[in-house]
């Protein structure tokens, strides 16, 4: 089966889209997915062949982990996604062991956006959270976008707490991607309730970092965001 995938993959190679991604994926020296390469397939092919081969073993969905091509590594994850929606507490279980297990492969944004709330932050939904706190203390950059995003479940649950608690650790972080990470996800409480988003940010906003606080105020109404922009809350 793991050979009828790759001939799939590699049936779809786009070295225009593959040479876009490179540079819209910052792999090059010195960036944040350096040296990543890239086949150039698009989200919804790897979707589509990830569902296809949906009944793919642990032991082959670990060989398309540790591929040097990103498209492996992102379909290796999104089966493993799949198989955990459609498997009970026993099974889950395991498959939270496994993607903890192989966790270092998730080494750029989109492989951890698309996957870790869907496992993870299902998975801890109604159980300790330390894990998460854990990485949100971490040094390795993908853990503590980990920590932030994997909440993205508690978020649609209207569970907020841990997101603004998280958020806390790494109001601080000097990393863009982190600043991008928790905009995104204070935004997304702001949809729910607005008024528990406007008292966290009455209490932190003058200190978050710019491209975080954007993110965080987005859906405001443009004379609010001046104000919380020029510092006038």
């Amino acid at each position: 089966m793991l050979r009828e995938l790759i001939k799939e993959i590699n049936s779809k190679k786009n070295i225009e889209k593959a040479r876009i991604y490179r540079r819209f994926f910052k792999t090059g020296k010195g960036e944040y997915g350096e040296g990543d390469i890239f086949i150039g397939l698009s989200m919804l092919e790897q979707r589509k062949i990830a569902k296809k081969f949906i009944n793919l073993g642990f032991d082959d969905i670990g060989k398309l982990l540790y591929s040097k091509y990103h498209e492996y590594r992102m379909i290796g994850f999104i089966i493993i996604v799949y198989k955990f929606e459609n498997s009970n507490d026993i099974e889950r279980k395991y498959i939270v062991n496994f993607y903890l297990e192989n966790i270092s492969q998730a080494n750029n944004w989109d492989l951890i956006d698309c996957v870790c709330d869907k496992i993870l932050g299902k998975w801890l939904i109604d159980k300790d959270k330390n894990l998460l706190y854990e990485f949100s203390k971490s040094e390795n950059l993908w853990k503590r976008r980990i920590a932030i995003i994997s909440t993205f479940y508690f978020i649609k649950n209207n569970k907020f707490n841990y997101s603004l608690d998280i958020s806390k650790i790494l109001l601080n972080d000097k990393h863009d991607l982190i600043h991008k990470a928790v905009g995104w996800m204070l935004r997304e409480i702001g949809k729910r309730d607005k008024e528990i988003l406007k008292e966290f940010l009455k209490k932190y906003y003058r200190q978050m970092p710019r491209t975080m606080l954007r993110y965080a105020i987005e859906k405001f109404k443009e004379d609010e965001r001046k104000k919380y922009l020029n510092g006038k809350i």
